[in-house]
């Protein structure tokens, strides 16, 4: 079972803390985590609008395969000029 590092930013990271470790089942994928967290903080599902993740530092989907020892960083919408 992967254990992986959640990271969140801005509301997120009120709503879900700063920094975490969360064991999935294996064959979990970036979206099933996001599933979890939703199921754990119903209050994040209205932040999913534009919401992005990266994993170790890299965009990537929600389809993309979790390893043991990842880092997933959940990206709000950000704006500036």
């Amino acid at each position: 079972m992967p254990v992986v590092r959640l990271v969140a930013f801005a509301r997120l990271r009120e709503v879900l803390g700063e920094h975490r470790e969360i064991v999935l089942p294996d064959g979990a994928n970036v979206g099933d985590l996001w599933e979890a967290l939703v199921r754990e903080e119903p209050r994040a599902t209205a932040l999913a609008r534009g919401l992005r993740f990266a994993r170790n530092d890299a965009l990537c989907s929600a389809e993309m395969p979790l390893r043991d020892g990842d880092e997933i960083s959940l990206l709000p919408p950000y704006g500036g000029g």
